[in-house]
């Protein structure tokens, strides 16, 4: 055994699950329903920035000033997205956190602007929330730049939404 499997066998890793999902970020089972499906159950904001990619106007969002503990879900399906204990004041006017939580969104690249982006989504329904940039605080280093319209706030103690189906 060399030194690089010791380390790994002493932090309960194996080489072959190195970059592979572990079970407990295994991604959660996709919730599909048309553009007319998401717009008859949403407010027609929320589908706008959810579902046609939209951007609302910087400190319109409630959620920007929301300083309770708590988890931010998914508008479209419900599903957690962000824990409280990672939001901050981005000072960008949209609510920022510098964390998801595991297995909760996905990215892409977005040339929207003629410049790459990355954008991200709700793992689950696909719904879009914002962008991810590199200018966040330690200690990821990352800002994941949320539409307000695209989140709704559970403050801690309160039940979840039971996941859309």
């Amino acid at each position: 055994m060399n030194r690089r499997q010791s380390l790994y066998s002493l932090l309960g890793l194996s080489l072959m699950s190195l970059g592979r999902p572990s079970a407990a970020a295994a991604e959660p089972p996709k919730l599909v329903k048309t553009k007319a499906e998401w717009a008859a159950l949403l407010p027609p904001p929320a589908f706008h920035v959810l579902f046609e990619e939209g951007t609302e106007y910087p400190g319109s969002s409630p959620l920007n000033q929301e300083k309770r503990n708590g988890t931010f879900v998914c508008a479209a399906c419900f599903q957690p997205l962000f824990d409280s204990a990672a939001k901050y004041d981005s000072g960008t006017g949209w609510p920022s956190f510098w964390q998801s939580l595991p297995g909760a969104v996905g990215t892409r690249t977005d040339y929207k602007l003629l410049v790459p982006r990355t954008e991200y989504h709700c793992r689950r329904c696909g719904g879009h929330h914002g962008h991810l940039f590199d200018d966040g605080p330690p200690p990821t280093g990352k800002r994941y730049c949320n539409n307000g319209v695209a989140l709704l706030f559970v403050p801690r103690g309160e039940t979840l939404p039971k996941l859309r189906t």
